[in-house]
């Protein structure tokens, strides 16, 4: 039977709201409204108050892109976590909102799980290993025993977090994407490796960027090519996260390999992981850019996922855990992707 669920994303920087349906799988709407700082990181109430602002038209945008009412949706997916509690809260409260006023199932999703569903939804591999990689979380994982087990994380900063950290620190961010790339992709076009000058941090099958990050700030303090510093920067923490996952396709002994989270949008890295898994003659297919980023579609077409299973929470049950793990969540659809309901 045909089922349309609305997924609301309120993670981090991105309000999202995504509709979809079953039978056949479609994406009938994607609305994102991402709070961008004019400097500095980002604050969470700062957040907070932007997608209370912002959530209302969102919702309706996202109703009139899918031509649907309120009361064509089967069922209110949300985002629980992890994440900032200020930005998690607000999209709770909306998805809570609309699950009591309309009657509609309310279903919690992890965050991290929904970018690995939305990777396999979208590039068809439905038992990758995978390397996930944002602003948040850096994970080697894949589907073992009922659940993601990770392979291989960060044992500090996450891979997305160094890169914006340092280009804010060395005043070359905000914004961080510009025309689709990265501040320090830019600014390492035309730069050339430091030869030991940055630590390259793997320890075991885990990765650890912040003596990475302080040791490239304090070269730029110093007075080295600030296009040096960067490329040797990427390539230091690129190689590095495509290390752990080459011991982990070695583990594993997976056949598919992808990339998922915002990081993945980047072509140095997606060629980086290509080449590898050339190397092992692994297929190798990474999320499509449009959706390596947060958005409100990944955390609908889990939903669609877990209420094929009746996942379903109480309203009154429905608490946000800003250190939500996937390896917490059961995943008893898998291996299905959506175009399988």
């Amino acid at each position: 039977m045909d089922k349309v669920v609305l997924g609301i994303e309120s993670t981090a920087h991105t309000f999202g709201v995504g509709i979809v349906s079953s039978n056949p799988f479609e994406i009938l709407a994607d609305v994102r409204k991402t709070y961008k700082p004019k400097e500095g990181g980002i604050l969470p109430r700062e957040v907070a108050s932007f997608f209370s602002s912002v959530a209302g038209n969102a919702l309706a945008e996202a109703l009139q892109q899918s031509g649907l009412k309120i009361g064509d949706i089967d069922a209110i997916a949300v985002a629980l976590g992890p994440g900032m509690g200020p930005a998690l809260r607000v999209g709770a409260t909306v998805a809570r909102t609309l699950s009591a006023r309309y009657r509609k199932p309310l279903i919690p999703v992890n965050h991290a799980v929904a970018h690995i569903e939305i990777a396999r939804a979208l590039t068809g591999l439905k038992d990758p290993l995978v390397l996930y990689v944002s602003g948040g979380n850096t994970t080697v994982t894949t589907f073992v025993e009922g659940r993601y087990r990770v392979f291989g994380e960060t044992q500090d900063i996450a891979l997305g977090n160094l890169l914006d950290t340092f280009a804010r620190e060395v005043g070359i961010a905000p914004p961080y994407i510009i025309e689709g790339m990265h501040a320090v992709d830019l600014c390492a076009e035309n730069g050339e490796f430091l030869e030991e000058k940055i630590p390259y941090r793997v320890k075991g099958q885990d990765v650890s960027f912040s003596g990475i990050l302080t040791a490239a700030i304090r070269l730029v303090k110093k007075g080295f090519k600030l296009s040096d510093v960067c490329f040797t920067l990427r390539e230091v923490a690129f190689s590095a996260v495509i290390e752990v996952a080459e011991r982990g396709l070695a583990h594993t002994e997976k056949k598919s390999f992808t990339l998922a989270g915002g990081v993945a949008a980047s072509d140095i890295l997606r060629e980086k992981a290509s080449l590898m898994a050339d190397e092992h003659n692994v297929l190798f297919k990474p999320v499509p850019k449009k959706f390596a980023g947060d958005n409100g579609v990944m955390i609908a077409l889990t939903g669609l996922l877990a209420l094929s299973e009746g996942i379903t929470i109480d309203v009154e049950k429905s608490f946000v855990k800003q250190r939500w793990r996937l390896d917490e969540v059961d995943i008893p659809w898998y291996p299905k992707i959506p175009q399988d309901l």
